[in-house]
C-alpha cells in the first residue's frame, strides 16, 4: 500500500506535520520521505510543517478556506473574501484575508496568498460562523454583518461621522447592493459595539442602515 492509498482517508484535509509523521512511521527518516513527497509533486508545502495534496495526487484536496483557518489560528475568514463570499461585493477576491487573535501576518503559497490581521478579544469572537463547504471541510467565516464591520474597524482613515459618508463607503467605495444592507441583523451588531473599536462609526453604520 503506497501513500496514496494511506491518505485516502484525510481527502479534504490540510495535512500536517503530527499527521505526516504517523503515516510515514514505517520510514526511518520521514522527513526525508516528505522531502521526496514535496520533490515528487505528490506534496505541496504551504508552510513548514502544513502540507496538502500534490498536483500528481488523485485526492480530493482542501479548500483555500480551510487551509487559511489552519495556516495561522485561530482565525476566520472576514474582510473582502468574506464579503465577496456572502456576495455583499461584486468583485471576486485572489487574496483570502482573515482576522486573528495572533500577531498580523501574510503567507505567499504556491495556492495563493493569505494575509492575517490582528484583533483583539472579545470583539474577535463575535459573528464567527461555520460553514460546510463540503461534507467533510467545515470553516469558520465572518458572518456578512462581522464581515462589514471588521471592514470598517480594520480600514485605516474610516471614520463614518454621517450617514452619507456611511452611505458612500457601502455604495461607492465597496458598491454592496442597498437591498442586501436592508437585510443586516442591527441588533446583533449592535451587541458588538460596547467591546468594539470605531463604536461611533459602527453606531453611525446601525443608525444609518435602519433608514434602508
Amino acid at each position: 500500500m503506497g501513500f496514496e492509498d494511506d491518505i485516502q482517508g484525510y481527502a479534504g484535509e490540510p495535512l500536517t506535520r503530527q499527521l505526516m509523521m504517523g503515516l510515514l512511521k514505517k520510514y526511518k527518516r520521514p522527513n526525508d520521505k516528505i522531502n521526496e513527497l514535496v520533490k515528487k509533486g505528490e506534496l505541496i508545502t504551504i508552510k513548514k510543517g502544513l502540507y496538502i495534496p500534490g498536483p500528481k495526487m488523485n485526492i480530493a484536496k482542501p479548500e483555500p478556506f480551510l487551509v487559511a483557518n489552519h495556516l495561522w489560528g485561530p482565525s476566520y475568514i472576514s474582510l473582502e473574501t468574506a464579503l465577496s463570499y456572502w456576495g455583499l461585493i461584486p468583485e471576486r477576491v485572489y487574496e483570502i484575508s482573515s482576522v486573528t487573535i495572533k500577531t498580523t501576518k501574510t503567507y505567499k503559497t504556491p495556492i495563493g496568498r493569505f494575509s492575517y490581521f490582528h484583533m483583539s478579544l472579545p470583539y474577535y469572537s463575535f459573528g464567527i460562523q461555520s460553514v460546510s463547504l463540503t461534507p467533510k471541510q467545515v470553516v469558520l467565516i465572518a458572518s456578512p454583518e462581522k464581515a462589514l464591520c471588521d471592514k470598517i474597524v480594520m480600514t485605516s482613515g474610516v471614520f463614518l461621522r454621517s450617514s452619507r459618508q456611511v452611505q458612500e463607503f457601502l455604495v461607492d467605495d465597496l458598491r454592496i447592493d442597498e437591498e442586501m444592507l436592508g437585510k443586516f441583523d442591527l441588533k446583533e451588531i449592535n451587541s458588538w459595539i460596547v467591546d468594539a473599536p470605531k463604536k461611533s462609526s459602527l453606531e453611525m453604520l446601525v443608525k444609518t442602515l435602519k433608514t434602508l
